[in-house]
């Protein structure tokens, strides 16, 4: 039995997978998610760490990938996995280290030291090495708090046209959009309001969570991140975030108003992902040997990723929470670098 931790140490959330595998097939796996904002305090994450350290029992190798460092207390990339590398290594300075890569391999800490932007947002290729071990051809949707992950698999092989964030969102395959954390600026510039149409103010009034709270998408317990006033996650206070979006209040707009308001920007994020997903479907179909069905996962798979998949006519859609364990669904990255840490060890022993 070997027993790895898996970590995707994210800008906002830091997840953690405990696996234990024997013969490459996972015995037992245990997933915790820590909200943590790396933008107010990322000298932090040794604590944070040490906490996630915790999970399970014996640890025999740690797997890491990470988009933290695109966080802006950083000036580059370099030195944000410098510093994420760094606080690993002092937590876990008693177990073998490995670094997932943008191709899909583990690197040693000092060969990512070495070539950073190598194992910078290397997380989507966890999740399809991953799924690789399940499907051959498919088109991953992730669809996490923040951001949202395309990826193709065709023929057996992760076929993504890019590697790094600044790629991906050209060609599709990274939707900056996600279940909680996108201010609604970002998703419309004008919303229905008593029979006329607004613009919207471009200040972080309410985000992507408001809108899924009060339609009923999530509940007060999945909203795990700050809300934009600092207030509360209930129905409510969700509102009155929400009539700030067109500079009212909820003495000026009524609930089934603002409800309105909610459905209006729920079915335009659909659209963003669908746009993304279009581009990334439409590439893998062409050359792909069988049908591409679309693979759901994350917090919004079912009323993001499913109803973004039904726009675009996928031909199958699939959920990846009912072939694994629906906690895996919710920290991918952090399981598939652990199974691949895993894969990696055994072969050692």
């Amino acid at each position: 039995m070997v027993n790895v931790l898996g970590l995707d140490i994210g800008g906002a959330n830091t997840k953690a997978a405990y696996v234990q595998t024997q013969k490459g097939s996972i015995k037992d796996v245990q997933v915790i998610v820590e909200y943590f904002p790396f933008w107010k305090n990322s000298q932090m994450l040794v604590e944070v760490l040490q906490k996630l350290k915790t999970v399970g029992g014996r640890v025999d190798a740690v797997g890491i990938t990470m988009t933290a460092e695109l966080s802006d207390v950083y000036k580059t990339k370099r030195e944000g996995v410098e510093h994420i590398l760094g606080c690993v290594k002092k937590v876990f300075f008693d177990v073998p280290l490995y670094v997932l890569n943008t191709d899909a391999t583990l690197n040693s800490i000092e060969e990512a030291l070495a070539t950073p932007l190598g194992v910078a947002a290397a997380n989507w290729a966890a999740t399809g090495w991953l799924v690789l071990q399940y499907f051959e051809n498919c088109v991953v949707v992730d669809v996490g708090s923040t951001s949202t992950s395309i990826i193709p698999i065709v023929d057996g092989k992760l076929a993504a046209k890019s590697k790094t964030d600044l790629d991906k969102l050209v060609c599709g395959e990274l939707v900056y959009t996600g279940s909680l954390r996108t201010n609604l600026a970002a998703i419309v510039q004008t919303v229905p309001v008593k029979n006329a149409v607004s613009t919207v103010s471009s200040e972080l009034f309410a985000l992507s969570g408001d809108v899924h709270l009060i339609l009923g998408n999530i509940n007060r317990e999945q909203y795990t991140c700050e809300t934009a006033d600092g207030k509360g996650t209930t129905r409510s206070e969700a509102f009155t975030r929400l009539a700030r979006l067109v500079c009212a209040d909820t003495d000026m707009l009524n609930e089934k108003e603002l409800t309105l308001i909610a459905q209006h920007i729920y079915e335009k994020q659909i659209q963003q992902i669908a746009t993304g997903l279009s581009q990334v479907y439409t590439r893998a179909k062409k050359v792909a040997s069988t049908k591409m069905p679309v693979l759901v996962a994350g917090l919004g798979k079912n009323f993001l990723a499913i109803k973004a998949a039904e726009q675009i006519k996928a031909e199958v859609i699939m959920d990846l929470g009912e072939m694994l364990p629906d906690k895996v669904s919710l920290a991918v990255p952090a399981v598939g670098v652990a199974l691949m840490t895993a894969k990696q060890v055994e072969a050692k022993t």
